[in-house]
This record gives structure tokens, C-alpha cells and sequence, in this order.
């Protein structure tokens, strides 16, 4: 059985890897079934969380005002987890890999991983459960978790990982659902907006005598061009 890996989680502005940013990292890497190192951040997304984010998480715009942007930190991260061959673990892990990589991408940087999904594993070996998320799971298993915070979820996902082996027990043939396998989420770079992208942002705010939720310096080329398109298409030219 597997017994080595890091398991990671985000926290995030939305669920859209094109379009939203972490917030927090959490991970934590476990050595012959033992964590032996934790990983956790708060990242500056450089735009306001709304209300819905910060009631799940529990973070505020506040907690994040000083903290630094992705840049640093995914570098950071990747010398935690990208310094050796363990797979990567998460619960719906594709969901936290894609904003990983992009994240990655987007500054440079190779973050290509093997990986395992305990969600598939409890959808396929725990049927009978009306639902099979974190949460539930670790009530279902009598888990310690604080829900929504991403280096609490990370080692709850650790720990459901470690009840579930206990399902091949009395199995023959291990299943391969526990096994870790290449993951796969293609992403190109974005480059940063140009200072003409940011000038006609800043021109039309003043125009429209409106304050941005976000900081226009970190903005991407795809995510100027969505903002200005907004202006212009609720306040017109």
C-alpha cells in the first residue's frame, strides 16, 4: 500500500481555475504513514473575497491585505512538494492540482505530479453514505476537522486515506484507486496586462467614477481584457 505522499489543498476566490485565485495553501507530507512536514499560506489574490468565500472559509479581506501574492508562494510551495517523486493526494484532487499548475505555469514553473483521488475512492467504496465530501467523511469517520481551512483539510484528507486503505484489508487484488497516477490538466501561460491594458482600466474607472475590487498591477492579460469588456458593458464608453 501506499504509505508516502503530500497532501494538498486550496482555498480559493471561486471554482474556476481561468478565471479566480488562492487564497491558502495547505499540505502536509507523510513518510511511512507519519506527517513528518506541514505547508500553510495565505496568498493575496488581489481582489476582494466576497461575502460567500469569506463565510466558508472564515477568512477576511483583512486577513489577506498583507500577505504575499501567488508569485512567491507558488515558487515556495512547489520546494516543498515538487522536490521528490511522492505523489500528490487530495480530496477532489484535480480541482486543487489545476489551480496548482496553473498558478505554476503562469510564473515559470513545472509542477507535474502524480497523483490520488480519495473522493473517487469513497464514491466507489462507500456508496451507501448520502454524500462522500470531506465533511461528511470525517463525521462518518470520526475525524477531528475544521472545514474549509486548507492545511485542516489537508490532513483530514490524510486521514481518510489512512480508513480507507483498511478497505482492501481483506481484498485480494489492490486496487488501483489507490495507486497514484499522472495527472493530467493542460494550461497555457497568461502574461501579466500590458501598461496600455492597465491605463485604458485605470482611464475608464476615473471616467466612470468607480473603485476596483482588485489590484490592477496583478492583473493578466485575459483578466484586463474581462474587466474592461464589464466597464464598457454596464457603463458603456
Amino acid at each position: 500500500m501506499i504509505d508516502s505522499y503530500i497532501v494538498v489543498d486550496v482555498e480559493t476566490t471561486g471554482l474556476d481555475p481561468k478565471k479566480d485565485k488562492i487564497i491558502e495553501i495547505g499540505a502536509v507530507k507523510v513518510c511511512k504513514g507519519v506527517v513528518e512536514k506541514t505547508y500553510s499560506k495565505l496568498i493575496n489574490p488581489g481582489r476582494a473575497l466576497s461575502a460567500q468565500v469569506m463565510q466558508l472559509t472564515g477568512i477576511s479581506n483583512e486577513d489577506l491585505m498583507n500577505e504575499p501574492d501567488i508569485s512567491s508562494v507558488i515558487r515556495d510551495f512547489i520546494d516543498f512538494a515538487g522536490t521528490d517523486d511522492l505523489p500528490i493526494m487530495g480530496h477532489s484532487l484535480m480541482f486543487d492540482y489545476a489551480f496548482l499548475k496553473r498558478a505554476a505555469v503562469n510564473h515559470k514553473l513545472q509542477f507535474e505530479k502524480r497523483g490520488i483521488d480519495t473522493l473517487k475512492i469513497a464514491r466507489k467504496y462507500l456508496p451507501e453514505l448520502e454524500s462522500r465530501n470531506l465533511n461528511f467523511l470525517c463525521r462518518y469517520y470520526g475525524i477531528e476537522h475544521e472545514a474549509h481551512r486548507a492545511l485542516a483539510d489537508a490532513y483530514a484528507t490524510h486521514e481518510v486515506f489512512q480508513r480507507l486503505q483498511t478497505i482492501l484489508l481483506d481484498k485480494e487484488d489492490e486496487d488501483k484507486l489507490f495507486y497514484p497516477v499522472q495527472l493530467q490538466y493542460q494550461v497555457k501561460k497568461e502574461g501579466p496586462a500590458s501598461k496600455r491594458q492597465k491605463e485604458r482600466i485605470r482611464q475608464l474607472l476615473e471616467q466612470h467614477d468607480l473603485i476596483p475590487d482588485y489590484d490592477i498591477e496583478l492583473l493578466t492579460k485575459n483578466e484586463a481584457s474581462r474587466y474592461t469588456d464589464q466597464i464598457l458593458a454596464t457603463y458603456g464608453r
